[in-house]
């Protein structure tokens, strides 16, 4: 079995809104309240159908537990960057690894009922894969891949079932075809 390397206790990257590393904090601490603002990542892996590999949020997750979102997502940790951190969390999570490309960064801020909240200024990445997937259990109840189409429907009739920060960076990442 595959588990996560991730712990409440691994310190995260804090910044301001420039982009200004100014400290590091528990992961913990850093989602609890309205969260602490602090660096992450999501990585959106598409086959070469074009579709859009999914995953349901393990319901181990504190934060929007069993809710789809993108492929993959965490935090690069005190002394790792952005890059080094996706291609561990693909490790980590799926067990895979592909060439990625940054597409954007953005700021959000989004509070998960009465229990903490994402305050993260988020970098998205892209890469092609048909590898087949190994899914960790600690982070993943499902995955599946989904046609873009098919799955701006879903969003559109079923938003509560996706996390808040996949719709924000799913729009700027859907181009009609």
């Amino acid at each position: 079995m595959i588990h996560s390397k991730t712990t409440p206790d691994d310190l995260l990257i804090l910044v301001d809104n420039n982009d200004n590393i100014t400290g590091y904090e528990t992961k913990s601490k850093c989602h609890e309240g309205n969260g602490l603002l602090h660096l992450a990542f999501s990585i959106f892996i598409f086959n070469s159908k074009g579709e859009l590999l999914l995953q349901k949020r393990s319901a181990k997750k504190p934060l929007w537990p069993l809710y789809w979102s993108n492929s993959v997502c965490s935090h690069p940790r005190k002394g790792e960057n952005d890059m080094a951190a996706a291609h561990r969390r693909l490790l980590e999570e799926i067990r895979i690894d592909t060439p990625l490309e940054f597409k954007f960064k953005f700021q959000y801020q989004a509070t998960y009922k009465n229990i903490g909240s994402e305050n993260e200024l988020c970098s998205v990445y892209t890469g092609i894969s048909d590898l087949a997937i190994q899914p960790n259990p600690d982070e993943i109840a499902e995955f599946r891949y989904i046609d873009p189409e098919q799955l701006n429907h879903e969003i559109e009739t079923a938003p509560e079932t996706f996390t808040p920060w996949f719709k924000i960076e799913w729009p700027y990442l859907f181009v009609k075809r």
